[in-house]
């Protein structure tokens, strides 16, 4: 009886996200351990008030997910998540930050970040973005997507087509990606399954010979299709 107790603690435990919050103010890694810790399948194991204590508590943690704040003493979110891809390159970083700037959202998803977040996105879109992360993904709040695409596709004028052909449906999954839809979204929208989403977000980055959803959704821009519904 107690080995199957000890079974299911242990499958409890694989199911619980682990999180860490980086965030120089008291009040924000108090907020977002409630919405977080809410959910039940969610544990923040530990708060970091500056960004090298993220750094070592990450190291000796392993967490699934560090939030982490870009403005915060000794060592800023950006130059955080540059450091984790070396030193701790399992651990997932969502960047949530106040600044809504070109050059940030930049920065973060060319060091490695697996999403941005802006503050004021609420709580639903926080919990989206920490799944999004552990599954794999990424989720941009859809306010900076729909900019950060908007300048990012003129550059992408004048680049190679497809790889191969895009089917009907992996052309519209693209535009759904442009309009900063999560696969949950695409899925609900769609009434196909988050399998079936992930299958054609593979192949459209096979196909495109892209890394990420970021580059889907630029190619998508600059085909004109991220106003397809």
């Amino acid at each position: 009886m107690v080995g199957h107790a000890d079974r299911a603690s242990c499958h409890h435990a694989r199911m619980t996200t682990r999180i860490v919050i980086a965030d120089d103010q008291a009040s924000v890694r108090e907020g977002f351990r409630h919405i977080l810790e809410a959910q039940g399948d969610m544990a923040v194991v530990a708060e970091a008030a500056d960004g090298l204590s993220a750094l070592d508590l990450a190291q000796k943690l392993r967490p699934d997910v560090l939030l982490a704040d870009i403005r915060m003493p000794l060592l800023d979110g950006l130059e955080l998540t540059r450091r984790l891809v070396d030193v701790a390159p399992s651990v997932r970083v969502v960047v949530v930050t106040t600044f809504d700037l070109d050059e940030y959202v930049d920065t973060a998803l060319c060091e490695g970040a697996s999403g941005f977040l802006l503050k004021r996105s609420g709580p639903a879109l926080l919990v989206e973005a920490v799944k999004a992360a552990v599954a794999g993904d990424s989720l941009i709040s859809p306010q900076v997507t729909t900019r950060l695409l908007r300048r990012l596709a003129p550059v992408r004028r004048g680049g190679g087509g497809p790889a191969e052909p895009l089917t009907a449906r992996e052309e519209e999954i693209a535009g759904l990606v442009a309009q900063g839809m999560t696969n949950s979204d695409i899925g609900a929208e769609l009434f196909i399954s988050l399998g079936t989403v992930k299958t054609h977000l593979a192949n459209l980055q096979r196909k495109l010979k892209v890394r990420n959803r970021v580059g889907i959704a630029s190619w998508a821009w600059d085909a004109g299709l991220s106003g397809r519904r």
